[in-house]
Formats: structure tokens, sequence, C-alpha cells
């Protein structure tokens, strides 16, 4: 087992564990407020594909070499991501939660584009597996994910558009 291989994947499962703990907590919060939840049938497909990529990492990458540049690509999406936290605050969440009467927020990489998350979040999902020579398995959850956000970005944008933020 290649000790890089196993701290990045340590990295990024604790990484998403917590995620999943601070985007519960928002969730609640919000929910308290007054927001609701937009199209949760997605949800449980989107949280089987990323358990799927983890599992699949931590089963197929500690055996590769790592490809220095890819594992760079990943590290500064890491960075993109801490941006979009760091502006979406209290409002992040994994789920699709509307606070009616929020405006839309409009700094940080939203000032850019309308779902960096998505952004990071693509780029993740195919340059951690390339980071160890993995083509086909980030090609395989390149697809998938598209099709997870075809169904989400497309909520997300109809809810956001019917709550008129």
């Amino acid at each position: 087992m290649d000790w890089i291989a196993v701290a990045v994947l340590a990295f990024v499962t604790v990484q998403r564990l917590a995620e999943l703990v601070h985007a519960r907590r928002n969730t609640a919060r919000l929910l308290a407020r007054g927001a609701h939840e937009v199209a949760p049938g997605h949800y449980p497909l989107m949280v089987a594909m990323h358990a799927a990529w983890i599992a699949g990492l931590w089963w197929l990458a500690p055996r590769q070499p790592v490809i220095a540049l890819w594992l760079a690509v990943f590290f500064v999406a890491q960075v993109l991501r801490l941006w979009v936290l760091a502006t979406l605050k209290e409002r992040w969440t994994t789920r699709i939660i509307v606070l009616p009467g929020e405006p839309l927020v409009r700094r940080g990489p939203y000032r850019f584009l309308s779902h960096p998350n998505y952004v990071v979040v693509a780029i993740e999902l195919a340059a951690l597996p390339l980071a160890f020579g993995l083509v086909g398995f980030a090609a395989l959850f390149t697809v998938l994910n598209a099709l997870v956000l075809a169904i989400r970005i497309r909520a997300e944008n109809a809810a956001l558009k019917s709550a008129g933020t």
C-alpha cells in the first residue's frame, strides 16, 4: 500500500463525513427558519454515487503509483471547495434547500458561476482517480455525476426560480 494514497483517501473520507455533519446541521437550521427541501428523490442516488466513488478508490488506489499533476489538480479543487463553503456559510448543504425571501448568493465564486460547487465536485471526481492512473474509473464517475447533476441542477434552478430568488 502506498502511504500517499492512504493519506489522501483518509483525508477525503474524513472530509466528506465532516461535510455531511455540517450539511445536516445547516439543513436543520434552514428548515427551522422556514426553508423547505426540493426534489429529495435524487438525493439517495447522489449519496450512493459518492459512497461508491470513495469505496472504489479505497479498493483500487492504494496499489497504484501517484501522478503528481492530477493530485495537484485535486488539491486546487479543495481550495475552491473551501471558497464555496466560506461563501455560503450556513446556507451550504448537500440537499436542495430553499429559504423563501432570501436572495441568491452572488459573491465569491458565485460571481462567476451559478453552480461552482458542482464544478468543484466534477473536478474532484475525475482528478483523484486520475491521480492514481484510474482512467476508466474517472470516466465512469464523471458520467454518473453528469447524470445526477442533470437532475439536480434542473430541480435546483426550478426551485430557485419559483422561490423568486
